[in-house]
């Protein structure tokens, strides 16, 4: 009897292990979002707030974040429950004169968000081997493009896996050659302040964080595990693993942004030095910190360059095919034709850009026009019965989103008027 006791409890306590490795199994979706919220544009606007306003704009990164894992848990909950991305959703159940014009917008914004990250690579491809800003952008979207057309979902996201944990080494290898005052940055962490004069920086950062092509991307690779099923066991089960993703992987790019700020501080902010482009961060590291933190950042940068690259180029195809329809698959001409189109676009943009940080300061002002259009969009959806059915937004939870949207467009919207003004 002691033996068969034995056995059942070995036999449980397998089967709770494999059931805590579960957790991995659904690993990938978030980690697609979280290379958007550490693209080359929110490189710029750490590195100003760390380098103008140290440790106290902290608490702006984690504001964001959490508003990002709601927004991002949301979406991604279309996704489990119709299996349809946010795109098709729109084409199903809003009228044209509604769909059509998000969407169309949705896609021009794709078109600016690829050439924020085109641009990224080509000035991290500048800084290790001098090459020209334009055949560096060309190099980028050529790689990019033969990653989409022939790799399956899964390889993709090996890939940025790969490429976020590089990204994330680089800048805990950085923080370990200089001297951080923890105690200061425990406390800007969660006490907001605003410096005099740092109203459009902690604009530019929370305006950088939620993104149009983040939102149409993960509900549509939510998709790519099959989570989509019929019965509400597997649906709660997989919202769970879901959020838990969504989690830890929003949670990684908090990390990753807090510590460019850590490092802008430490290295700049207590000499008085401004970082104002993303090439001049690196060459001031330089006599910082040494040669192999300059390469390494620059390295980290080509990272995160490729890598957003890859997944705006994978949400305009997304979007661009639902309007169709259709769901995303490489091997369809919707798809091929959106990626190659927001791609393609940006590239020849990047030929007439004489300033790369003017280039980056207007994408960000494009992207700032289109996104409270596609948030409330999404808030419309998730919380209709008609869409949803029961698993639709409570009434508390759909003010908190549409709190968070009011929240967002209105940060953006000043955003535009700063920098217009």
């Amino acid at each position: 009897m002691m033996k068969n006791f034995l056995q059942d409890l070995k036999r449980r306590d397998h089967k709770r292990y494999l059931g805590g490795l579960d957790f991995f199994r659904y690993i990938g979706p978030g980690l697609l979002v979280t290379v958007g919220f550490i693209d080359p544009g929110n490189w710029a606007s750490n590195f100003a707030a760390g380098s103008e306003f140290g440790y106290s704009l902290l608490w702006v990164v984690t504001l964001s974040t959490v508003m990002l894992i709601l927004l991002q848990h949301n979406v991604a909950h279309l996704g489990i429950v119709t299996g349809l991305c946010l795109s098709e959703a729109a084409t199903e159940y809003t009228p044209k004169w509604v769909a059509r014009p998000v969407l169309g917008s949705a896609v021009i914004a794709s078109v600016s968000t690829s050439l924020a990250e085109i641009l990224g690579g080509a000035i991290a491809l500048q800084m290790l081997f001098d090459m020209p800003l334009r055949i560096g952008a060309v190099l980028v979207t050529v790689f990019v493009v033969i990653m989409l057309l022939t790799n399956s979902y899964r390889r993709i996201e090996r890939a940025i896996i790969t490429f976020v944990s590089i990204i994330g080494l680089s800048f805990i290898y950085e923080i370990f050659l200089v001297d951080i005052d923890w105690v200061d940055a425990a406390r800007g962490w969660v006490v907001p302040s605003f410096p005099e004069g740092s109203m459009l920086v902690v604009m530019s950062v929370l305006g950088a964080v939620v993104m149009p092509h983040n939102l149409f991307l993960h509900s549509e690779v939510i998709q790519s595990h099959e989570y989509n099923k019929g019965d509400d066991a597997s649906i709660r089960k997989l919202l769970k693993y879901e959020f838990s993703d969504t989690l830890f992987s929003m949670l990684v790019g908090w990390a990753i942004n807090s510590a460019m700020i850590l490092l802008a501080a430490s290295a700049f902010y207590a000499g008085g030095v401004r970082v104002e482009e993303l090439s001049q961060a690196k060459s001031m590291l330089e006599p910082l910190l040494g040669q192999n933190a300059a390469v390494i950042f620059a390295v980290a940068l080509l990272m995160a360059g490729i890598s957003s690259t890859i997944t705006s180029g994978m949400a305009a195809g997304s979007i661009f095919s639902g309007i169709f329809r259709e769901s995303y698959n490489i091997k369809d001409s919707h798809s091929i034709a959106g990626v190659l189109l927001s791609l393609g676009i940006a590239l020849l943009l990047i030929f007439f850009i004489d300033n790369p940080f003017n280039g980056l300061l207007v994408s960000q002002m494009v992207l700032s026009v289109q996104l409270p259009f596609t948030v409330f969009l999404q808030v419309y959806l998730t919380s209709s019965k008609r869409v949803m059915g029961k698993y639709a937004n409570s009434k508390f939870g759909a003010c908190v989103l549409y709190g968070i949207a009011a929240i967002v467009t209105f940060l953006n919207v000043k955003l535009l008027v700063e920098s217009l003004s």
